[in-house]
């Protein structure tokens, strides 16, 4: 592994994270001081909002040493059905296996609501002839038949990707890398994605959605990353890495050449600043939660480890790739208040984003937002900065909430509060979705609350699910970019394993997962370089996923490396058991197990920083302004989050004003600051 001391020149670590409204960054001097950013993004070219930032943050080029990028280029191109023109090369006979599905259905009791449509259109399914089982080859595939389905793709106009999807190739890859090969060779300028390299395992219609979710949005990612990478240059700026999905970071060229491992790049930065911020304040089980812009991110975490998933679903097509187990909901600042046909009130999905932004930044935006009612009930300052580039306007709001409200017969101060309700209802849902449906009792974790506006809602949230503590980080605004600069270096490796759970050899699975596998590149031009000491060391986290024989679903288990070859069986027995008990509340130990995958993680520790506290700024002055709290109005403190330094403390309601995000102290809640700098909120009695 390279010595990244000698590799680097800069002294400073960047995170940058393109949210759908501002861009963030902070800056990690080798000494853990820390320096932050935010700036609107440029949803034209988000590069440009990363120039910007790095801009405002008075950086140059050759003091940066590394640098690791959140996108949601990929996650949008999703949403929006905005990515490649692709074809899909199949077996013959599943050509529609994509788009049949499984028997689920997106809503159980709305006759009405279709299925997303399928990524490839069915004109651009191609099949051949060739079958492979689960023993191997059953129907050879021909040249001739190459040939034929080459040509057949290559005369599609304006193709752009072209994804490999062939019966049980998962087992046997030989049929796939044939075509794959063929394929690139007549078509070198196109992406060319074979199921077997993204996704080794079974379940056909799994593995196609992935597959065709990584061609389709591997060109628009590529192309961003590529330009990023050409501007950073021209700005004496090091290779970008960029966060992955699964909360480790990757060189630029590996994400450029698999997207759809990066779908969740931004929000799984801020469940990495979260876990760490919030164990230094000795919390090791929490529901992060990340208020932005277009969106709210909420994630479990226990033990200090954000949870992972293989079974995410985005835009309603299936990725099966490591993944922080995040739920979003579109309940933003930015999000959209609107009443609907039946006369309720309603917030998102649409968001005023960046551009016109919300009624109040005064940049042509009418229609009402979340955090127009958050400015207009008085959780944020008439006349605030925010992003260096905006001025809030209490008087915009106000016309645009009185609009809303009229239809209903509210009052602008009904409206706001009525907005943010519904807001904080849709985000309760959520932070449910990550605990209660998990298994996971959320009375017993912290809250974190990050993000422009996670501050501001976190103590009605936690009210309403029991909480009872609150997190609120000195960097809370900009808490994504953070988790960005300290990631890991991060790749994934999986290998099939079918068979029952002491029948077969999983040490010798992960033997050669571990022969075969390359370690994480740890050079500036490659992925962050870790710090010197327990960073820089490559860990292996040995995974295996499992089932009781005749379930549909598996779960996956970390096996204890102390366990001998003789009683990994045993080991993951009892791993999986206690899985299966605290996700189902059950389990059947006279059931025999079965294995399905075997999986390696290989991570380079990232640098941990260990910020303290800064003292009180004495020449931050406390205020008072009107608030709507408890139904009426109120006169409130406002603290200024510099004016309080270690041990000092709030009570509520107050509003404490941080320089990217803003607190909302409710009755009943008092906080303090801790030692690191993070405001801590206790319910119903001193922090």
């Amino acid at each position: 592994m390279p010595d990244h001391e000698e590799s680097s020149t800069g002294r400073v670590r960047l995170g940058v994270d393109v949210g759908g409204t501002f861009t963030d960054l902070v800056a990690v001097d080798r000494d853990g001081a820390l320096r932050f950013a935010k700036v609107p993004s440029v949803p034209a070219d988000p590069s440009s909002g990363v120039l910007a930032a790095v801009a405002a943050a008075a950086l140059a080029g050759p003091e940066v040493g590394a640098f690791a990028h959140g996108t949601t280029v990929a996650t949008n191109a999703l949403l929006e059905r905005a990515g490649a023109r692709t074809a899909l090369v199949t077996t013959r006979g599943f050509r529609d296996v994509i788009e049949i599905g499984r028997q689920n259905r997106p809503s159980l009791y709305d006759l009405t609501r279709d299925r997303p449509p399928s990524l490839v259109p069915r004109e651009l399914r191609f099949t051949v002839a060739e079958r492979c089982g689960p023993d191997g080859v059953i129907e050879p595939l021909l040249a001739a038949e190459v040939e034929r389905v080459v040509a057949e793709v290559a005369a599609v106009p304006g193709l752009e990707a072209v994804a490999v999807c062939l019966l049980f190739s998962f087992a046997h890859p030989g049929h796939e890398r044939i075509l794959a090969a063929a394929l690139r060779r007549r078509l070198p300028a196109i992406t060319v994605v074979a199921s077997s390299e993204i996704l080794p395992v079974f379940r056909e219609y799994e593995r196609f959605t992935t597959a065709a979710a990584d061609a389709y949005l591997t060109p628009r990612l590529s192309s961003y990353l590529r330009r990023l990478e050409r501007r950073c240059a021209g700005h004496g700026l090091t290779v970008p890495a960029v966060m992955q999905s699964s909360g480790g970071v990757t060189e630029l060229s590996e994400a450029a050449s698999h997207a759809a491992r990066c779908v969740l790049s931004g929000p799984a930065g801020g469940v990495v600043g979260a876990a760490y911020i919030a164990g230094l304040s000795g919390v090791r089980d929490l529901l992060t939660f990340d208020m932005g812009g277009t969106s709210t991110d909420v994630a479990p975490v226990l033990g200090g480890q954000a949870l992972t998933t293989s079974e995410s679903v985005l835009a309603g097509v299936p990725v099966m790739l490591p993944a922080v187990d995040v739920h979003s909901v579109s309940a933003g600042g930015g999000s959209i208040a609107w009443v609907d046909g039946g006369g309720a009130l309603r917030v998102g999905p649409r968001s005023a984003g960046a551009d016109p932004g919300p009624a109040c930044y005064g940049r042509g935006g009418t229609r009402p937002t979340v955090t127009d009612a958050d400015l207009y009930l008085g959780y944020l300052a008439d006349g605030a900065g925010l992003g260096g580039e905006l001025t809030l306007s209490r008087a915009a709001a106000e016309v645009a909430l009185r609009e809303l409200g009229q239809p209903l017969g509210l009052t602008p101060e009904q409206a706001a509060a009525g907005v943010v309700a519904v807001a904080d209802a849709e985000m309760t849902r959520a932070l449910r979705v990550v605990s209660v449906e998990r298994g996971i009792d959320p009375r017993e974790l912290v809250l974190v609350a990050f993000g422009g506006a996670g501050g501001t809602h976190a103590c009605a949230l936690a009210d309403e699910i029991g909480i009872t503590r609150v997190l609120v980080p000195l960097a809370a605004g900009v808490l994504s970019a953070l988790g960005l600069a300290i990631g890991d270096v991060r790749r994934d490796h999986t290998r099939p394993l079918l068979g029952r759970l002491g029948a077969v050899d999983l040490a010798g699975a992960f033997a050669e997962l571990v022969a075969g596998t390359e370690p994480p590149r740890s050079g500036p031009d490659a992925a962050p370089a870790p710090a010197p000491g327990p960073a820089g060391e490559v860990t292996l986290q040995r995974r295996v996923d499992c089932r009781y024989v005749g379930q549909s679903h598996e779960l996956t288990i970390d096996v204890d490396e102390g366990a001998t070859a003789g009683r990994v069986a045993e080991a993951v027995r009892t791993a999986f058991e206690a899985e299966h008990l605290r996700r189902y509340g059950h389990i059947a130990p006279e059931r025999e197990i079965e294995t399905v995958a075997v999986r390696l993680v290989a991570t380079v520790r990232g640098p941990r920083p260990a910020p303290v506290a800064p003292p009180a700024d004495p020449s931050a002055r406390r205020g008072h302004r009107q608030a709507w709290t408890d139904g009426e109005w109120h006169r409130i403190e406002v603290i200024p989050r510099a004016a309080l330094g270690a041990g000092e403390a709030v009570t509520g309601p107050a509003v404490v004003e941080f320089a990217e995000s803003t607190c909302l102290v409710r009755r009943g809640w008092t906080g303090t600051v801790d030692e690191v700098g993070t405001l801590v909120l206790t319910h119903g009695g001193t922090a």
